[in-house]
């Protein structure tokens, strides 16, 4: 068991096939949304993943700021349907804002998250930015983390 923060070109094969069938899987087959997954953000962004047994479980991508939004961004956000219900989601969000804190600190984290999550990211301190939108028929929600607010 064991989690891997690399860049796009710090992957191997292996490792990049691994992430394109998961993310395959989730986005386009179980959630019926026929998109453009491979988008060239991949190229600039962190890959963040958990491995268990040699199989990938959890995923997202950590883009920096001026990729996806000013900020910095967590995308592609999943944990594959066998893994479920078990805290990995949990792990992998606080894994991401750990190590975009640790890159760079003076940003915040913008995200594009489907909407039946939005409780999910505000338990972690992401606020609600905007009303809902339509992203490949699935409504999502802006939401903002703010690195740069005292904690409490």
């Amino acid at each position: 068991m064991s989690w891997h923060l690399k860049p796009f070109q710090e992957l191997s094969n292996h490792e990049l096939y691994s992430i394109l069938q998961i993310r395959n899987a989730v986005f386009i087959v179980e959630q019926a949304c026929y998109y453009q997954d491979v988008d060239n953000k991949d190229l600039n962004a962190l890959h963040l993943f958990y491995i268990k047994d040699n199989a990938m479980l959890a995923y997202c991508r950590i883009l920096p700021a001026g990729i996806s939004y000013k900020e910095a961004s967590i995308g592609r956000f999943l944990t594959v349907q066998s893994a479920r219900n078990q805290g990995l989601g949990k792990v992998l969000i606080e894994q991401a804002i750990y190590h975009i804190k640790e890159r760079w600190p003076k940003t915040s984290i913008r995200i594009s998250a489907q909407q039946y999550l939005e409780a999910f990211y505000q338990s972690f301190g992401f606020k609600t930015q905007g009303d809902m939108y339509l992203e490949d028929d699935i409504p999502h929600i802006e939401m903002l983390l703010d690195l740069n607010m005292p904690t409490l």
